[in-house]
């Protein structure tokens, strides 16, 4: 028989959204998300998430009703936005859209590589007729297409920022040849001669030389690898300075630096992706430093999660780059994950969530969930039952850690993943038609989450609360009569009004 508390906390993680709590989630798992643990947390959301007001109002009588309003949150709440126009329909495309600004304060942008750059010196910044919202509505079988989920950039920057949107572009630098690096720098940047000595040493034969015998073998791919990426980070930089709020310059990295394959001085890596310009981390991020705005935060990015990522990020802080962020990465890729989660299985549970946290918080930076992906298995009632409990306490602890700043979900609507990414781990259908794990989410950022109140000003027109960091609007009616408004920045980066 369930006590008390497990009943309690099934209520509490699914009534609200519509969703039967009777055996979705197992007793092992509530007695991981415990009361204790749930008190820990709204401590620590309380102390980190919130911070206290004090103004002082010209002409307002002691007792007259204040009006507090949060416009916004200093937090930030995104996801990717790779399916810009490409649902089929104006119908989901609006639905999606009206995400951003809603739901979502922050959006993803797609740069990846490969499919921006398809041709050396053609990036696709500007939108294309095979980019319009009626060139996808007629395409069949949009996964097929060869930019799906990579929509020109420019429309989507334009949008986010008509909507006031933060804007964090994904990625400038990463060695993925699946997902990022173009072929075309190897087949039409290696001279011939290059070429085929390096192809003679067969399939990775490579890596039995020395970066230094590599260059030597190779020195003209050897520059223009270095060449090439170095014109990538700058052509984004130049194209856009500014206007973007942030950046992952470099993408899962530190595996090659766990391996000891990134070494100062080299001329190239020996990267478990392939070959790759010697540190090139270091070299991207000094890159951007050099050329972005200030304004303009600089992100590393990762899915290890470990000791030897925190290490990597403070081998480059201390050789001068300059990161503002460390990303961290948490797939549930696999929805036998979320049902063993359900089981009671130590699974992202609060105590390895923690841990890794302070792990990565060991580098002084603050921290990113840059991509998470929360599976509903069999995406039927109580599978969508479970991915709504998991992503309503996995978000509240994540939103309860002090150096965290954002959460980005990846995948908004089912079925629009990349290949290998699973089907069912959207907020929405594939018809834009809300999962329960929406309304979890809703609930939490535009809910239980966001300051709305009204109190009484004091003798000399104080006015005190304690509320959400973020931006403000109080309104009330002084001796005038007439009714004003005042708007203003709660705590912006933790320091007070």
């Amino acid at each position: 028989m369930k006590t008390a508390w497990v009943g309690l906390m099934g209520l509490m993680g699914l009534a609200a959204y519509g969703a039967e709590p009777a055996g979705v989630m197992s007793e092992a798992y509530w007695k991981l998300w415990n009361p204790d643990v749930q008190a820990r947390i709204d401590r620590d959301i309380e102390q980190n998430r919130k911070a206290d007001a004090a103004l002082k109002l010209a002409g307002v009588p002691a007792g007259t009703e204040v009006k507090v309003e949060q416009l916004s949150h200093d937090f930030v709440f995104g996801a990717h936005i790779f399916n810009f126009n490409q649902l089929g329909t104006a119908e989901r495309n609006r639905k999606y859209k009206e995400l951003y600004g809603t739901l979502f304060n922050s959006a993803t942008i797609a740069f990846y590589w490969k499919k921006f750059e398809p041709e050396p010196g053609k990036p696709r910044f500007k939108e294309a007729e095979q980019d319009t919202e009626a060139y996808w509505n007629s395409v069949k079988e949009p996964k097929k297409e060869p930019h799906w989920r990579r929509p020109a950039s420019d429309p989507v920057v334009a949008f986010c920022e008509s909507k006031g949107i933060r804007l964090h572009g994904h990625t400038m630098i990463w060695g993925n040849r699946t997902w990022q690096h173009p072929e075309w720098i190897f087949e039409r940047f290696c001279p011939a001669d290059e070429k085929a000595k390096l192809n003679a040493l067969g399939k990775n034969g490579w890596r039995k030389l020395s970066p230094a015998q590599i260059a030597e073998l190779a020195p003209v791919y050897t520059k223009e690898q270095k060449r090439l990426f170095g014109k990538r980070v700058t052509e984004l930089i130049e194209h856009y300075g500014g206007r973007l709020q942030s950046w992952d310059v470099v993408n899962e990295s530190a595996t090659d630096f766990s391996r000891g394959l990134m070494v100062p001085g080299d001329a190239v890596c020996k990267s478990a992706y392939g070959l790759m310009p010697g540190d090139y981390t270091y070299e991207a991020l000094r890159t951007a430093d050099r050329l972005f705005p200030k304004s303009v935060k600089l992100n590393i990015n990762d899915y290890l999660n470990n000791a030897a990522y925190t290490a990597q990020v403070k081998d480059l802080l201390d050789r001068g780059c300059r990161i503002d962020i460390m990303g961290s990465q948490m797939h549930l890729f696999d929805p036998q994950q979320c049902l063993d989660i359900a089981a009671g299985k130590p699974i992202e549970s609060p105590d390895i969530v923690w841990k890794r946290m302070e792990t990565l918080a060991q580098a002084g930076l603050p921290l990113h969930l840059s991509e998470i992906t929360i599976t509903a298995p069999n995406n039927d009632e109580r599978g969508q039952a479970i991915q709504a409990t998991i992503a309503r306490n996995l978000y509240r602890l994540w939103f309860s850690v002090k150096p965290m700043m954002g959460i980005t979900w990846w995948n908004v609507v089912d079925d629009c993943g990349a290949p290998g990414e699973p089907s069912v781990s959207g907020i929405f259908s594939r018809d834009m038609e809300p999962k329960p794990a929406f309304h979890a989410l809703d609930r939490l950022i535009n809910g239980e989450w966001k300051t709305r109140l009204t109190v009484k000003a004091g003798e000399d027109g104080s006015v005190n609360f304690r509320g959400f960091k973020g931006r403000y609007r109080v309104t009330y009616t002084g001796t005038t009569g007439v009714a004003k408004s005042v708007e203003f920045q709660l705590a912006k980066d933790g320091d007070g009004l």
